[in-house]
């Protein structure tokens, strides 16, 4: 029992003195540790401020009722639909801010609805956004401006013009962030850009371009349904499925004036994107505190290493 109780004593002097050592070693060592820790300091506030200001705009919105007010219209007649042998969309079919969520997130849509409103250069080869005059800066190793013609080196399977695959993965990845409030059913779409005027001007279009592709695509469904009601109402002989069609006639037209009148059809506004003045990132705090400690342990494992080094090189 003693001898166990002398090696535990044994085993806490040693521990204290080890961490004494430690501390001695520390302490002998502080100008070093000094000044590992500025060199990294100094080279996290160069890095901070070297980096260059992105701003983000923000759209808060709310599902639109145009769609849920088409389907409340029609709901009372998909009995007489049934009898006539059309099928008229239900609840679920007409919820389209759900399905939008995803249509934003999309390569087809970026593809055919983003990309050819907006200048690949601005997304693609940007280098620095001068506030002063407002004007964007382009990376000359990747774009000539004067030539309007893309210069950048490139290997399989990128392309010297940005395809929109590539393009869609930086916007994705860089500048669009979408998300939803589960308990409101609010929707946030976010838009980075080292201009503050277009990150507003991208969250418009990303909104105006999600309404006007439901809108335009209810509006297609509608006007073929129309040209076939029309087309039944003239080859059927019986009076009674002529009153049905002649229901259902007049509310695909009612369908089709809601469309054609709603330009917020799957979102509206609550809070509209604005021109940011403080920039989101980079946070140049965060980064130089990150930098002062990672300099602290730059400096202690230098001073450390270098002890035990030469202890062992020298026993």
């Amino acid at each position: 029992m003693q001898e166990i109780y002398k090696k535990d004593h044994s085993s806490i002097a040693d521990d204290e003195i080890n961490f004494q050592e430690i501390y001695s070693i520390i302490i002998e060592g502080r100008k070093t540790i000094f000044s590992i820790a500025a060199l990294v300091l100094i080279v996290a506030i160069l890095f901070s401020f070297l980096l260059p200001n992105v701003y983000q705009s923000n759209a808060l919105l709310s599902p639109s009722n145009a769609g849920n007010g088409i389907s409340s219209a029609l709901k009372g007649y998909s009995g007489l639909a049934g009898l006539a042998g059309i099928g008229l969309p239900n609840e679920d079919d007409d919820n389209n801010s759900i399905k939008a969520i995803e249509k934003l997130n999309s390569l087809s849509f970026f593809e055919n609805n983003i990309l050819p409103e907006i200048f690949l250069p601005d997304l693609m080869a940007l280098k620095s956004w001068d506030y002063k005059i407002n004007k964007l800066v382009y990376d000359d190793s990747l774009y000539d401006i004067t030539s309007n013609t893309w210069i950048r080196d490139y290997s399989y399977p990128s392309k010297q013009i940005p395809s929109a695959q590539e393009s869609f993965e930086v916007f994705q990845d860089d500048h669009l962030s979408i998300s939803e409030d589960t308990k409101t059913g609010f929707v946030t779409v976010s838009v980075k850009h080292q201009s503050p005027f277009l990150a507003k001007e991208w969250t418009e279009l990303l909104i105006k371009e999600i309404n006007e592709f439901y809108r335009q695509k209810d509006k297609l469904e509608s006007q073929k349904s129309v040209t076939y009601l029309n087309n039944q109402i003239v080859m059927t002989n019986l009076s009674e499925i002529k009153v049905v069609i002649a229901e259902l006639l007049q509310q695909e037209t009612q369908k089709l004036t809601l469309v054609e009148a709603n330009e917020d059809y799957v979102f509206e506004y609550i809070d509209p994107p604005a021109i940011m003045e403080e920039e989101s990132e980079p946070n140049r705090v965060l980064i130089v505190i990150f930098g002062m400690l990672l300099g602290c342990i730059f400096g202690f494992l230098a001073v450390l290493i270098k002890h035990y080094l030469y202890k062992i090189q020298n026993p």
